[in-house]
C-alpha cells in the first residue's frame, strides 16, 4: 500500500523552470510568488498551497495536473486506490484523481479543507469551467457576487472566469471533488486554486 505524499512536485516545478530557462526571479515575477517561497517548494522544505500550485502552473504555461504527472503519458490513466498522489498545504490537502493524458483538458482533484479555514482571502479567476461536488462537511463557495453553502451531495458548476473562492464554515474538515476544465481557446488557467 503506497500513499505517495507530495511526490516530486517541487522537483517537477524546478525541472519545468529549468526547461524554460527561467531563473527563480523570473518565475517569481511571472507567478507573483516570492523567490524564497518558490525555492522552498522546489527543495521540498515547504508544501505548496492550492493557490500557489495554480500560480506556478499558470506561470510555467502548463495545466496544474502536469505538476502531479508521472513520466509516461498515455491515452488512458488508471490509478489504484492505494497509489494516490497528494499535496499537503496550509490547512488543505489536494489529491490528484488523474493526470498524464497528452493535452489534458480536465483536472480532477479531491480537496480537504480544515474546519474554520479561510483559504482564499482574495477571490481568483481563470479560464474554463469549474465543478465542485461536496462529499463531507460544509463549505461556503463564493462565485462573483453570489455565495453558496455546499453540504454533502450538493453540486456547483460555474464559469471559472467569475471571481471565486471558498471557506470551510463547518466544525469538521470539508471534502469536495473539484474538476477544472480549461477553455479550449485559452487552454491554461491564469490563476487557479
Amino acid at each position: 500500500m503506497s500513499n505517495k505524499i507530495e511526490p516530486n512536485v517541487g522537483q517537477i516545478i524546478k525541472s519545468m523552470r529549468d526547461e524554460k530557462n527561467l531563473s527563480l526571479r523570473d518565475l517569481s515575477e511571472i507567478s507573483g510568488l516570492s523567490t524564497n517561497a518558490i525555492s522552498k517548494i522546489e527543495r521540498g522544505i515547504n508544501s505548496p498551497t492550492v493557490a500557489s500550485l495554480h500560480q506556478l502552473s499558470s506561470a510555467l504555461g502548463v495545466h496544474i495536473a502536469e505538476l502531479f504527472r508521472q513520466d509516461v503519458q498515455n491515452v488512458s490513466v488508471f490509478v489504484k486506490a492505494n497509489e494516490t498522489t497528494k499535496v499537503k498545504g496550509d490547512g488543505v490537502v489536494i489529491e490528484s484523481l488523474g493526470s498524464g493524458l497528452p493535452n489534458q483538458q480536465l483536472e480532477p482533484f479531491t480537496m480537504i479543507v480544515e474546519s474554520n479555514r479561510v483559504e482564499f482571502p482574495e477571490l481568483l479567476s481563470h479560464s474554463g469551467e469549474e465543478f465542485v461536488y461536496c462529499l463531507k462537511g460544509r463549505l461556503e463557495y463564493f462565485v462573483g457576487d453570489l455565495s453558496f453553502i455546499l453540504e454533502p451531495g450538493d453540486r456547483l458548476l460555474f464559469k471559472a472566469s467569475e471571481p471565486h473562492g471558498w471557506k470551510n464554515i463547518g466544525e469538521e474538515p470539508a471534502e469536495v471533488i473539484l474538476v477544472l476544465e480549461s477553455d479550449q481557446s485559452k487552454p491554461l488557467p491564469h490563476k487557479i486554486h
